[in-house]
């Protein structure tokens, strides 16, 4: 990821090969070892090599480097959910999906906290809210199947509700991920 380079033979500077990755990677490291508040620029520049001052270039803000840890978050739940679905029949689809939710949670806790954690403002940080409905797509594409227009909406969000309270709950260790799975049936 360091590469040594010379200008004109003078002087010796290191770059970074993808320090924006560098520093999302560093990120999501101090999230898994302790939650949203371990995360700094500074911590994450530490962890990643650079200087301090380095993260600046592609976040402007903590808030800034929490929203795109937290949009990858989204993407790779999407991502689950999307595979879930296809993999199941459509009489299956909608457990499916709420199966793989509640894996993410058990496995991705501290992602999942502070996606749904209420910290970071979805208005304030574009990606981040379009990856946040990109999943949330997902489901209500998958409640759509086998619901009237009317009641698509209502449908989505109690389905929701019943999943994200299982999965927080699964986050939290209060319960096993299988008790959550049997609440889905």
């Amino acid at each position: 990821m360091w590469a040594l380079s010379t200008s004109g033979g003078a002087k010796a500077a290191y770059h970074h090969g993808d320090l924006r990755r560098s520093l999302l990677a560093a990120a999501r490291a101090l999230l898994d070892r302790g939650g949203p508040d371990a995360v700094t620029l500074r911590e994450a520049a530490r962890a990643a090599g650079v200087s301090h001052n380095a993260p600046y270039r592609h976040f402007p803000s903590r808030d800034a480097l929490l929203a795109a840890v937290a949009t990858e978050g989204f993407l790779a739940l999407r991502a689950r959910l999307a595979a879930a679905r296809e993999a199941a029949p459509p009489a299956g689809r909608l457990v499916a999906i709420g199966r793989a939710y509640l894996g993410f949670a058990a496995q991705e806790r501290a992602a999942f906290r502070l996606m749904f954690g209420g910290a970071l403002d979805l208005a304030a940080h574009a990606e981040l809210r379009e990856a946040a409905e990109a999943a949330f797509t997902v489901l209500r594409d998958t409640v759509a199947e086998g619901a009237d227009a009317a009641s698509v909406e209502g449908a989505t969000v109690r389905a929701w509700g019943l999943v994200h309270g299982l999965a927080t709950l699964v986050a939290d260790r209060q319960i096993t991920p299988e008790a959550a799975e049997a609440g889905l049936a």
